[in-house]
């Protein structure tokens, strides 16, 4: 199966009824500035349908994108530094927690998107700690994985998965297109 088709929905912060219209969701979750809508927009084969940004912080709502009118790409608001108030970075990550772990959503899938060179920095293993907890179904994502030099890339990818534990990880580029394909495996 492939990706034919991807609408923007609607970006929400808080209760409504796209949560429990029975559609499947998947979730991608990462840091400010980790490429989550880059991601997304390769698997969508388009540049524009997410919105992404060279400064950090500007996702900040739950954004849904209907994919072949069956399920929805749900991009959250990244996590860490963002160019805005500390009290709008709080309640960036309460609105990330609510709708991971208390919204009452079974996502089908949550994709959490790492820096392949930086690997998982403390906030990324926190909400892995919390996710595997919540005993969600994750998939990790080594995002930019072009930029490591040939001879450091598995030793990078293999530090990633030891840290990571029994989660899969998929080295990925949205750049050159490495790992599209297998991510839309794992979610379709």
């Amino acid at each position: 199966m492939k990706i034919q088709s991807a609408e923007f929905i609607k970006g929400l912060r808080g209760e409504d009824e796209i949560l429990v219209d029975g559609k499947s969701q998947v979730a991608f979750i990462g840091r400010s500035n980790v490429g989550k809508s880059s991601v997304i927009n390769s698997l969508v084969n388009r540049r524009d349908l997410a919105r992404s940004s060279s400064k950090p912080g500007k996702t900040v709502e739950i954004n849904f994108f209907l994919i072949n009118k069956d399920f929805y790409l749900v991009d959250l608001p990244g996590y860490g530094y963002a160019k805005t108030s500390l009290e709008e970075r709080d309640n960036l990550r309460k609105l990330i927690y609510w709708y991971l772990l208390y919204a009452n959503v079974d996502q089908k899938k949550i994709v959490l998107i790492i820096d392949a060179k930086v690997g998982p920095t403390d906030q990324d293993l926190e909400i892995l700690r919390r996710l595997s907890e919540a005993e969600k179904n994750i998939i990790i994502i080594a995002n930019k994985v072009d930029k490591l030099k040939s001879s450091e890339k598995v030793k990078q990818l293999a530090s990633i998965q030891k840290l990571v534990g029994q989660h899969k990880v998929i080295p990925y580029s949205a750049e050159e297109k490495i790992g599209v394909g297998e991510l839309i495996k794992e979610i379709i």
